[in-house]
């Protein structure tokens, strides 16, 4: 037989061909003597992503603020894995089941506290009782009926106004923002998305831009725009101080702040815009002398203010429309007076040193024999701030403010939320200082806490029904939602901490019937 190949003319040339043409012939009868099992092949992915998915797991963990495995963010990066589409489900794609965040220490504690202080702690009992039922029994323990803001005394003389953001002004009271039952709140929500516009002004002061919208119906609101997507979360290198403010923030705050039944924040609503007619058309020269049309043929402002404000970080549409979120305003100073306080675990706002508190822990000892903390209810209110703070993951509360005409014995206002909902992963206890170097926390919130920990109703999906109400939903991803359950738990197991200190149940867990 004559070879047609020829190899460079060489005896190895053709053995090379020849060893090719053989293995070509029995190669499939190797793969199929060598192929895995059905049973292996299925398994052989699994394994190969887990021995990923662990290995970046203790990368996270050697970053990040976590004190044990059993908070660690698997169940949030799976979320994040599995994809939101936006918040929103593919159709047909699997559904997992939510997260279950339990605490060895956090059930032995309720258990103890069920068997020694059973009126006060019957936690068979809470966990079959609705959430709104457990609502409705602590507002029944509250007998005092505060004031009102007597600068409205007066003008209710001449007749009340019929508006619902009159209504809602009318209706502050010395314990809370609102009533939770006051149909004019719902109607507030509405009258913000729907209400004509007839003025647009720049906010002075701050940091970042914000625009002073005024209804028809001479309502007024504080616009904060949409600058990135709702998946962008802080940056790593990123300072509280230096984030941008989140439009989203401002909304998921209010409704969370509306189930824990603090009624602190005032009303917000999302709602688009378009930027030309509602915004641009109605601005004064200043501010619409920085519109422009960027490169990517969108319609574009930045405003005037100390930090960006300038074409790098300007706010953009798509092409000419825009989410914002809208908080309502507050009565005028005259009707209103505001008072500013100083958080005394604010944080130093320094690139290179630390505020008291995070170096030595006995702050606690030197305010609360101060005025106003030495009062029935002060103390207890700046931490459950600080407890809304750490649900939301806000480490921007450096000041807080109150109504002078109520004196010291009112609610604090948790205004300005806008750097919250930044991390999803991360969990900032240092949040919690006040809580974990007082040990002291209000029985109504650690009441409403222990009822989400229990169950069946968690904190994430009451939340998710409440902003599913927003123009703007989604508002929250599911790492947010999820992360909400999984602070639940640190909070209650801090507690835990401290009644394990020897501490009595009554100090640390104060009835003071708010």
């Amino acid at each position: 037989m004559k070879l047609k190949y020829r190899v460079c003319g060489s005896v190895v040339g053709v053995t090379f061909i020849c060893s090719c043409m053989y293995l070509l012939n029995t190669l499939p009868r190797i793969i199929e003597y060598t192929k895995p099992s059905l049973h292996v092949r299925k398994l052989i992915p699994r394994i190969v992503d887990t021995d990923a998915h662990f290995s970046a797991l203790r990368k996270r963990l050697n970053k990040s603020n976590y004190t044990s495995d059993e908070f660690s963010p698997e169940t949030v990066e799976g979320e994040r894995e599995r994809g939101t589409s936006g918040g929103r489900e593919d159709k047909g794609a699997r559904v997992e089941p939510p997260a279950k965040f339990t605490d060895e220490d956090v059930d032995s504690m309720l258990d103890k506290l069920t068997r020694t202080h059973p009126k006060m702690f019957d936690m068979e009992e809470l966990r079959v009782t609705p959430y709104d039922s457990v609502l409705w029994n602590i507002k029944k323990r509250n007998h005092k009926k505060g004031i009102y803001l007597p600068g409205y005394a007066e003008l209710e003389e001449g007749g009340g106004g019929s508006m619902n953001w009159e209504k809602f002004q009318r209706g502050i009271n010395q314990y809370f923002m609102y009533d939770p039952d006051d149909p004019a709140v719902d109607g507030l929500l509405k009258d913000m998305v729907k209400g004509s516009v007839i003025d647009v002004e720049q906010k002075d002061g701050g940091t970042q831009l914000k625009l002073i919208i005024t209804f028809q119906d001479e309502g007024q609101a504080l616009f904060k725009p949409m600058r990135f997507p709702r998946e962008v979360e802080t940056l790593p290198n990123h300072f509280y101080f230096s984030d941008y403010e989140r439009h989203f923030a401002e909304i998921g705050a209010f409704h969370l702040d509306r189930i824990l039944a603090f009624y602190r924040v005032p009303p917000v609503s999302g709602r688009r815009f378009n930027m030309t007619y509602e915004i641009r058309r109605l601005a004064d020269r200043k501010l619409a002398k920085t519109f422009f049309i960027s490169p990517a043929n969108n319609v574009c402002f930045h405003g005037s203010c100390s930090y960006y404000c300038d074409t790098g970080h300007a706010i953009c549409g798509n092409p000419d429309t825009i989410e914002a979120s809208l908080a309502t305003f507050l009565p005028p100073e005259k009707l209103g007076r505001r008072k500013t306080w100083r958080n005394p675990w604010k944080r130093s706002y320094s690139k290179h040193r630390k505020a008291y508190w995070e170096v030595y822990d006995d702050l606690c000892d030197k305010v609360r024999t101060k005025p106003p903390y030495n009062n029935e209810r002060r103390l207890q209110d700046l931490i459950d701030m600080h407890i809304f703070d750490f649900l939301t993951g806000n480490l921007d509360r450096h000041h807080y403010e109150t109504f002078r005409d109520f004196g010291n014995v009112t609610f604090h206002m948790h205004l300005d939320n806008g750097r919250a909902f930044g991390h999803s992963s991360k969990d900032d206890l240092s949040i919690l200082a006040p809580l974990y170097q007082c040990c002291v926390i209000r029985y109504s919130t650690f009441i409403k806490l222990s009822k989400f920990y229990l169950g069946p109703e968690k904190l994430s999906s009451s939340l998710s029904k409440s902003l599913d109400r927003d123009t703007l939903r989604p508002i929250l991803l599911e790492p947010h939602l999820t992360a909400l359950d999984r602070r639940v738990v640190l909070i209650l197991k801090e507690i835990a901490k401290c009644l394990e200190k020897g501490l009595e149940v009554e100090d640390v867990i104060v009835d003071d019937f708010f």
